[in-house]
């Protein structure tokens, strides 16, 4: 960003203030007011709400099926009885179209939520977003980045979107090894913003969902090679620890943002 003249016509260095997003899950009001005094947006994905684990009266899944359908199937996940979970699943979806019916509500969400993307906004898929679908909905101003760079007032910021396997089954979740390319791909940068966390326990554990998430190995690997100075990421809404350092690297989840509508500030 290019530094501004004082009142003597020599030139000033300018401060860049980034606000990061991550699991906004329908929170449209507040993202419409997460940009408001910075020079540009980070959202790290999760726009859609399909469930609040919250409010079972939230999302797709209750608008489909109901609340008490809601509540049976949290309290099913929760207790990690995902094979039960999934043949209760399947026995609401039977004799529906499933996808066409999710399409239609993700598509009504995400026209909404771009509208509400301030300019400029540079964004990556969470595990539940459609990634097929972005292009339909973005719009000038908002950069989509999958396993690629940009720079942000003289700072490189590598993005890397979407989740790892799991008997959840997510939309947006690729093999170990994809994820790992796209890391690798991406190389040395001063901020890495993911949407899964590294592969350290106190930073995947969900103490509401009293679960592990899946952080990378791949991810963590990077950190302590390339020793960014940031490592933004979200998924797990409430960890164990929000924020740690790994060797230089400040790492922080920011992805409180569909329960507070507060963005992470960075600024340099």
């Amino acid at each position: 960003m290019p530094a501004g003249p004082n009142s003597e016509g020599t030139p000033t260095s300018r401060r860049t203030r980034v606000h990061v997003v991550s699991d906004v899950h329908g929170n449209t009001e507040a993202l419409a007011r997460a940009g408001d005094g910075a020079d540009a947006l980070i959202c790290l994905g999760d726009l859609v709400l399909f469930l609040d684990y919250a409010d079972h009266s939230r999302g797709i899944f209750p608008d489909l099926f109901g609340v008490e359908n809601a509540d049976r199937i949290v309290a099913l996940r929760t207790a990690r009885r995902f094979e039960e979970a999934r043949e209760f699943g399947r026995g609401l979806w039977a004799g529906k179209d499933r996808n066409a019916a999710i399409v239609s509500a993700v598509r009504k969400q995400y026209a909404e939520l771009f509208d509400a993307f301030p300019t400029p906004t540079y964004a990556t898929y969470g595990n539940v977003d459609i990634p097929d679908l972005w292009p339909e909905y973005a719009r000038p101003g908002t950069t989509v980045l999958d396993g690629e760079r940009v720079e942000i007032g003289g700072r490189v910021i590598g993005f890397v979107g979407g989740g790892l396997k799991t008997p959840m089954n997510t939309p947006y979740e690729i093999s170990d090894e994809e994820y790992a390319a796209k890391i690798d791909a991406i190389g040395p940068v001063d901020v890495l913003c993911t949407h899964i966390p590294p592969d350290v326990p106190e930073l995947t554990y969900d103490t509401v969902a009293r679960r592990f998430e899946r952080g990378s190995r791949a991810l963590l690997d990077a950190i302590r090679r390339n020793r960014p100075r940031y490592a933004l990421f979200g998924h797990v809404h409430q960890p164990l620890v929000r924020r740690m350092r790994i060797g230089v690297t400040e790492c922080v989840n920011v992805g409180h943002f569909a329960s507070t509508g507060r963005p992470w500030v960075l600024e340099w």
